[in-house]
């Protein structure tokens, strides 16, 4: 039933863009122009609703809808190509020819081509405003190297296959994903005893609508867990940062009336979320810490281009950074101070002073790269630097920086792909091949609710 629906789709695109020349081809009159009309009706109802209405959500839908409609504008105008080129030997014939009649062959092919283009760009943008307004995979690379390429012959057909099929896998992985949660979201597998407090890292901020954890914590709530944000400055020192985190976990236990949280905190948020525990009194209210790619003992790197960096340079870059942030909401920010927190001194120095409490679980996880373009800028620059000062990284922070507590993770997963340290986190919103980046969460917190925090 399929492909009988995709073969009646196309042979009323294919019908209705040659409306002149079957009009034409009927004899003229009313009955022609009624089945005209007809088949013009069909093409845009197929722009309309080119499949039937089964997605599970209306993003998923315009995704499908929009590759389906590039589907069918590949063959249709492929198609439309082959006939036109066909057609216009006999119609130059009957422009050269003499006659009352010379000519209107050629008039007539003309004006069926102009149909055939004007319809055809209208079933293109259709699918592709479509993919570009809800498509995540594509990012903003794909969006620019279509528009670039879409004015060179030949390669402008080639890049748009290679849409449909990463759109195409989004609709597919999308709905997979959607049908798993559908299956257990009566079993609540997320819903701790105690709250998810999510603790982000340096240079970003817990913004309304632009999530610094990406997908994350949608699917966590989908499957029962209760979800919080740090909400501290973007930069600043470790301690300060802590303090900052600890009178947020005493607003959440004020709100919900609870006893504990448990945090998961990436990068720089790992070390803030450690001084507020053994700094800042939160250890009896701190379940669990599960810290991500946190540089617990620094990057050698990092202390290295801050030595090198003049002291007037440094003076004038965070003097920039610490008055774009006040701007968007943060009370005191301090660049430097974030930034020497995470030298290789610093931190080691911290550590002697930062023992872990007593009732708290310290767990920590890591991922690598393993080739610097894997990373998206500017993680694949930094890459091979950190690399030749600390050795195997995501980009940013060592595999031996990021080792933490009683249990520690490292995602490899296999193939030639690896996991940067903005991927860990989701920040780009990819789908990585082999590694489902949601899922990873999920099973973390479902991990947490088993063992009864």
């Amino acid at each position: 039933m399929k492909r009988i629906a995709e073969a009646a789709r196309l042979i009323l695109l294919l019908a209705g863009s040659n409306a002149v020349l079957l009009f034409l081809m009927l004899g003229g009159g009313l009955p022609a122009a009624a089945v005209c009309l007809v088949l013009l009706a069909a093409f845009a109802y197929i722009n309309l609703r080119p499949i039937p209405r089964t997605a599970p959500m209306k993003r998923i839908y315009q995704l499908s809808a929009g590759c389906e409609l590039l589907r069918l504008f590949l063959i249709t105008a492929t198609v439309n190509a082959v006939w036109l080129l066909a057609l216009l030997p006999s119609a130059i014939r009957d422009a050269n020819s003499s006659g009352f009649f010379s000519g209107i062959w050629m008039l007539v092919w003309v004006f069926n081509a102009l149909a055939i283009l004007l319809l055809e760009a209208i079933l293109f943008w259709n699918g592709m405003i479509r993919v570009y307004l809800t498509s995540v995979q594509l990012g903003l690379k794909h969006r620019v190297l279509a528009a670039l390429c879409g004015w060179i012959p030949f390669l402008n057909i080639w890049y748009l296959r290679k849409i449909i099929r990463i759109v195409a896998d989004e609709a597919e992985f999308e709905t997979e994903k959607w049908e798993l949660d559908e299956t257990r979201a009566e079993s609540e597998i997320c819903k701790t005893k105690y709250p998810i407090l999510m603790v982000h890292g340096v240079f970003f901020r817990d913004f309304r609508y632009l999530n610094y954890w990406g997908r994350i914590p949608k699917e966590l709530k989908r499957n029962g867990a209760v979800i919080y944000y740090g909400q501290q400055q973007s930069a600043a020192s470790v301690e300060d940062s802590g303090e900052e985190l600890a009178a947020r976990i005493r607003q959440i236990l004020d709100e919900t009336g609870g006893e504990k949280v448990n945090i998961i905190a990436h990068s720089k948020g790992g070390l803030d979320s450690r001084a507020a525990i053994s700094h800042c009194g939160m250890a009896p209210y701190v379940a669990t810490l599960t810290t991500i790619n946190t540089l617990h003992r620094a990057c050698i790197y990092a202390e290295y281009l801050l030595n090198k960096v003049p002291e007037a340079a440094r003076q004038k870059i965070a003097a920039a950074y610490n008055t774009t942030l006040k701007r968007l909401g943060d009370e005191n920010p301090d660049f430097l101070a974030a930034v020497t927190d995470l030298t290789e001194s610093t931190c080691l120095a911290r550590n002697e002073t930062t023992p872990d409490m007593p009732g708290v679980v310290y767990e920590s996880v890591m991922s690598c790269c393993k080739k610097a373009q894997q990373g998206k800028f500017p993680l694949n620059v930094t890459y091979p630097i950190v690399r030749h000062f600390d050795g195997k990284n995501d980009g940013l922070v060592s595999v031996e920086s990021a080792k933490w507590g009683t249990k520690f993770i490292l995602l490899e997963p296999e193939g030639k792909r690896g996991i940067s340290h903005g991927d860990v986190v989701d920040l780009n919103r990819e789908n990585i091949p082999g590694f489902d980046v949601r899922e990873f969460y999920v099973d973390l917190v479902k991990d947490l609710k088993q063992r009864g925090y």
